[in-house]
């Protein structure tokens, strides 16, 4: 058991050490940056992401550091899995230019705490999953997706409402993470 452990935590950090190099790979050469921004023009990429607030819980839940991390690791990257698509709305265009734009501009102190509001977001998901709070859990979710709708309209404007579809579907996996949580929990108290 403690070998397990020592193992789920050296997988962890593992996966923690490749999101930190491919996110300042990605925003320190232009080329790749350019390059990943192609690929994330294609939609589907859109609609995965908030899939991985499944597993993300999920593994929250079972207290696996190596399931979270490696969950934000394949969550960072997702946006490459896709081949660059052949037509794209020009509101997304716009969106993801303008995106670009707000990664490569200046960073003040308002935008790096900002930023910060990534990882306290998923650090409270995780936290609250951990602990099994389902409602506060939810709540997280919840409010991670109405913020990043928020933050896309007001940083981008009307190109900002081609993030909606991803947003419904952030808060409709609310729904099934609620219906999985329910199973397991029953699961646990049947046990």
């Amino acid at each position: 058991m403690k070998n397990q452990k020592s193992m789920d935590k050296y997988l962890a950090l593992v996966f923690a050490v490749l999101t930190i190099v491919f996110v300042v790979f990605a925003l320190n050469n232009t080329a790749f940056f350019s390059w990943a921004f192609e690929r994330h023009q294609n939609q589907l990429s859109w609609y995965i992401r908030p899939l991985f607030l499944i597993p993300f819980c999920y593994f929250a839940y079972k207290r696996s550091w190596s399931g979270i991390f490696g969950t934000i690791f394949f969550l960072m990257t997702s946006m490459i899995w896709f081949p660059k698509p052949e037509s794209i709305s020009p509101q997304a265009v716009e969106f993801l230019e303008l995106e670009k734009q707000y990664l490569t501009g200046d960073w003040n102190l308002a935008k790096i705490l900002t930023a910060l509001l990534i990882p306290l977001s998923f650090w409270a998901l995780a936290a609250a999953f951990w602990k099994r709070s389902l409602w506060l859990g939810l709540g997280v979710v919840a409010g991670m997706a109405i913020l990043k709708g928020i933050w896309s309209l007001v940083v981008t404007g009307e190109a900002g409402k081609s993030t909606l579809g991803p947003v419904i579907v952030g808060i409709l996996i609310c729904v099934l993470i609620y219906f999985g949580y329910r199973k397991m929990e029953k699961k646990k108290d049947n046990s």
